[in-house]
């Protein structure tokens, strides 16, 4: 299956992601970078300018070549057993030694070729019936032969590659969880989303994805930053961000009750990393500063100066004030380049918190390690009436908790809380059947449309003027019908 289109060009410095059978990787393309994935290690630069789709083989020295098809070879009318009831696997029945087989590796055989002599020295291959003999070569196909297929990236690949490699990360989000999660959510373009997530940014990008760069969408996030580790592996183009905005969870309370200003900014995200890899580095210039100083020469020796190194000294200091001087202009760029960035992120957090005061969003997605109660209750005012709102949980009890909460406020209808069943299927010819594996849970939904909350009137006024009416109406309906 080709993935992303006909004829799209691998180029430099694109997001790919290597395929081999079912295990999936996401790398950046570029020149000389030495990658491992799979046990093999290779370089991507005879990639560049191939199709997205390609498969290729490791050759020597770590370099990608385009794979030439080739008929099975092993498809012939071949001898095999009735059934695998004589097969001891005692370890003797593979004549060839480890050995052997590095030295064929070495001479530069291909991996089809020593899969070809593996069984032609096995003794018992003969013996296997005809599935297990396709067992035995798949299997020594997989050890053997290198190949890659490098796909380009779609939120199906990288949310099955998530799920596979880091489910920690994604909150145990599976893919079809999150495929229900954009249908329930009415992910279009031209929408204007709230997405709240803690899930690295995967939900973030598929949001993108199927917006299709129009539209605009406020990722609520907790802590000092947005984290977008995963959405980068999209390689969208750059106008997708363009209408990618951000607004703190921590201003969420204020903004709603108009006391929302942007002095008190969470901490810059980038300054803190800084800061933490500055003290890591910092140990060890001090240590080796610490042991320069105590080989440093007795004070009598320092004593003998000579008129040379007076003129010397002089020099030094004329070079210190000089520094000193760059220094401070550094610095005072510094703090300028600060007071920049820090005047881009107030302008980036007027112009969400401006969006969110509309309170006209199309959508709310929330998929996040917090109780969802809390957050649901604040983030629904942002949405405008009849829209759909999608909750993901990894647990079922803090969706329960939030069901009854929101039955009680009122405002909502259509509440729905549900879990996916998934079950994967080999299908080949003659032995059809589900894996054995399956996964054991995919999280659960809670969804539902918003409606307008009358504050007006209380809950008892309304149903006593709901009781007088109703009678009437159904009066004439029985009227109206035929007997």
């Amino acid at each position: 299956a080709m993935e992303g289109g006909p004829g799209v060009r691998i180029r430099e410095g694109d997001c790919a992601v290597l395929k081999r059978d079912e295990v999936f990787k996401a790398v950046s393309v570029l020149r000389r970078r030495k990658i491992i994935f799979e046990k093999q290690w290779f370089y991507l630069d005879n990639a560049i300018g191939h199709i997205y789709g390609t498969t290729f083989e490791v050759t020597s020295g770590g370099n990608l070549q385009p794979k030439q098809e080739v008929e099975e070879t092993t498809t012939e009318t071949k001898e095999a057993g009735t059934d695998n009831r004589n097969i001891v696997d005692d370890g003797k029945s593979q004549k060839l030694t480890h050995d052997d087989i590095k030295a064929l590796k070495d001479k530069g055989i291909k991996g089809q070729e020593i899969v070809q002599q593996l069984i032609e020295n096995s003794t018992t291959f003969r013996d296997k019936t005809e599935f297990a003999q396709d067992k035995y070569i798949k299997k020594k196909k997989k050890k053997y032969e290198a190949v890659i297929t490098i796909v380009k990236p779609s939120t199906r690949i990288l949310s099955t590659m998530y799920y596979a490699r880091e489910p920690g990360k994604i909150n145990h989000l599976r893919y079809d969880t999150l495929a229900q999660m954009l249908t329930l959510g009415n992910i279009r373009a031209g929408n204007k989303m709230i997405v709240m997530e803690t899930c690295a940014g995967l939900v973030l990008g598929a949001v993108m994805e199927r917006m299709g760069g129009y539209g605009s969408i406020i990722q609520m996030y907790p802590g000092g930053g947005p984290v977008r580790a995963a959405t980068s592996c999209f390689g969208f183009p750059k106008p997708f961000f363009d209408n990618l905005h951000e607004f703190p969870l921590s201003k969420v309370q204020s903004l709603l009750s108009g006391t929302f200003t942007t002095e008190t900014l969470p901490a810059d995200p980038e300054e803190n990393a800084l800061v933490e890899e500055e003290s890591n580095g910092l140990t060890e210039e001090k240590q080796t500063s610490l042991q320069e100083t105590e080989e440093e020469p007795t004070p009598e020796a320092a004593m003998e100066i000579n008129p040379t190194e007076e003129q010397d000294m002089m020099d030094v200091n004329a070079e210190d004030v000089e520094f000193k001087e760059n220094k401070e202009k550094e610095n005072k760029e510094n703090v300028r380049d600060k007071q920049i960035k820090q005047w881009e992120r107030r302008k980036k957090l007027l112009e969400a918190a401006a969006l969110l005061r509309e309170k006209n969003a199309d959508g709310l997605i929330v998929a996040s390690k917090f109780h969802p109660t809390p957050l649901l209750l604040s983030l629904l005012e942002f949405v405008a009436p009849s829209r759909p709102f999608v909750v993901y949980c990894q647990y079922k009890e803090p969706l329960l908790d939030c069901y009854t909460k929101l039955r009680e406020r009122g405002g909502v209808i259509n509440l729905k809380l549900s879990e996916t069943w998934l079950r994967n299927y080999q299908v080949l010819p003659d032995r059809s059947h589900p894996k054995l594996t399956m996964s054991g849970g995919g999280g659960y939904l809670l969804s539902g449309i918003t409606v307008v909350l009358d504050k007006g009137k209380s809950d008892s006024s309304n149903s006593e003027a709901l009781k007088m009416e109703e009678p009437s109406s159904k009066r004439c309906k029985l009227q109206d019908l035929p007997c």
